[in-house]
C-alpha cells in the first residue's frame, strides 16, 4: 500500500528550505531581521546529505511496509533532523559577532516547517508501523535524545532563544515552577471535587441536570473574560475580610487564576466520571448485590474501580487543557511561563515567546505520553 503522507510531508519541507528563510539575523531586537535561507546557512555537504534523505524517504514511502522499511524510515528522519539543528546551531554560530552584542539570530518559518513536518512524519511512521506504547516512548527518547545532547555540548548556545534563556535562567526556572504548581494544584482540586459530584450526578438525574447546565455555562466564557471577571469580587471580599487578605486572596494573583482553571476543569472531570459509572454493567451491580455487597461497598470497589479508565481520560484532558490555560493566567498576575510569552508579545520579542510557549508544549505532551503509559499498563493482556 502507497503511504501518500510521507511524500506529502516531504514535499513541504523541501518547498519550506528552498522558499522560506531558515534562519532570521538582526542587528537588534527592535529592527526586522533579515531572512537567510537553508543553502545560505548550511555547507555543501550539508545539503546533499539531505537532498539524499529527501529522495530516499520518496522511495521509502512506496515500498512494501515492514520492519526493516520501517526501521530504514525512521533512520532517514532522524538524521534529517539532527542535520536540521546541527544547521541551525552551526549557521547561528557563523553570524555571531563579538563586536555587535545586541545582534539577534533567530529560527526562521522553514525551520520550523521542516521541524513540524518531521514531527507529523515521525508520528505518522508510528501508526503505520503499529507500535505500542512503549514503542512509541522508546522512539520519542530516540528523538530527545540526540537534541538535547547537542544542546548540553552548546551547539544552540549563538541562537538568540538560547540567550533568552541564560538572560533569564532563574526567572525562568521560578515561572516553570510556579505553572507546575498552578496545574497540580488545579488537577488535586479539581479531582477532589469534580468526581463526588459525578457520583451523586448518577444517582440523582435531577441534580445531574442542574450540574451540567451550569458546567456547560462555564465552560463557554472566554478564559480572558473569566480571569477578569475575578477580579472584581475577589479585590472586594479582600477589602471585607482583612484577614483574607494576609492569607494571599486578592482580585489578582493566584488565587483568581486557580478559582477560574478548577472552573474550567470541572466539566471534563465530571462529565467523564458520569460517563464511567453509567458504562458499569447492570449485571456486574446485580452480582455484586447477591455478594451481600452494600451501596458504598459496591461504588468503591465495583463501580469507581471499572469507570477508573474512563475518569482518568477526563483527568488527561484537564491537565493538558490547564497547561494551556495557565499561560493565560499570567494576564492577572499569576505568573507562569505565561508571563513570558506576553513580556515578549510586548517588546516585540518572539523569542521571548518562544521561551514559554515551547516549555507549554512540552509539559502537554509529556503529560499525554504519560496518561498513554498509564492506560497502556493498565489494559489486560490478551
Amino acid at each position: 500500500m502507497q503511504n501518500w503522507v510521507l511524500p506529502a510531508l516531504t514535499a513541504i519541507a523541501v518547498a519550506a528550505a528552498c522558499g522560506l528563510g531558515f534562519l532570521s539575523h538582526a542587528p537588534n531586537r527592535i529592527v526586522p531581521g533579515r531572512p537567510l535561507p537553508l543553502h545560505a546557512v548550511a555547507g555543501t555537504a550539508m545539503l546533499w546529505v539531505l537532498a539524499i534523505l529527501a529522495a530516499g524517504l520518496l522511495v521509502l514511502a512506496f515500498r512494501r511496509p515492514g520492519q526493516r522499511t520501517t526501521l530504514l524510515t525512521g533512520s532517514a528522519l532522524l538524521a534529517a533532523l539532527i542535520l536540521i539543528l546541527a544547521a541551525a546551531g552551526t549557521g547561528a554560530a557563523a553570524l555571531a559577532n563579538p563586536e555587535v552584542p545586541a545582534a539577534r539570530t533567530s529560527l526562521g518559518p522553514a525551520f520550523w516547517l521542516i521541524l513540524a513536518a518531521l514531527a507529523l512524519a515521525f508520528i505518522d511512521l508510528a501508526q503505520q508501523a503499529g507500535l505500542s506504547t512503549r514503542a512509541r516512548l522508546l522512539l520519542a527518547i530516540a528523538i530527545l535524545a540526540p537534541v538535547v545532547g547537542m544542546a548540553a555540548l552548546g551547539w544552540f548556545d549563538a541562537l538568540s532563544l538560547a540567550r533568552e534563556y541564560r538572560a533569564r535562567s532563574d526567572v525562568f526556572a521560578a515561572a516553570l515552577r510556579q505553572h507546575v504548581f498552578l496545574v497540580a494544584s488545579t488537577a488535586l482540586v479539581a479531582v477532589s471535587l469534580g468526581v463526588p459530584l459525578g457520583i451523586r450526578a448518577t444517582r440523582r438525574p435531577r441534580f445531574r441536570r442542574r450540574l451540567f447546565a451550569v458546567l456547560n455555562i462555564v465552560q463557554t466564557v472566554p478564559s480572558i473574560a473569566l480571569f477578569g471577571l475575578m477580579i472584581g469580587p475577589l479585590s472586594s471580599l479582600a477589602e471585607a475580610v482583612p484577614g483574607l487578605k494576609a492569607v494571599g486572596v486578592s482580585g489578582i494573583g493566584t488565587t483568581p487564576a486557580l478559582i477560574a482553571l478548577i472552573c474550567y476543569a470541572l466539566l471534563p472531570l465530571v462529565r467523564n466520571t458520569v460517563t464511567g459509572l453509567d458504562a458499569v454493567p447492570a449485571a456486574t451491580i446485580d452480582a455484586a448485590q447477591g455478594l451481600g455487597m452494600r451501596r458504598n461497598q459496591i461504588l468503591l470497589q465495583v463501580s469507581l474501580p471499572l469507570a477508573l479508565p474512563v475518569i482518568l481520560a477526563g483527568l488527561r484532558i484537564v491537565i493538558v487543557q490547564t497547561i494551556g490555560l495557565a499561560v493565560v493566567a499570567a494576564l492577572i498576575g499569576a505568573g507562569g511561563l505565561g508571563a513570558f510569552v506576553f513580556q515578549g508579545l510586548g517588546q516585540n520579542a518572539l523569542d521571548l515567546v518562544l521561551l514559554g510557549v515551547i516549555p507549554t508544549i512540552l509539559l502537554a505532551l509529556a503529560t499525554d505520553a504519560a496518561f498513554s503509559a498509564l492506560a497502556a499498563n493498565g489494559e489486560p493482556k490478551r
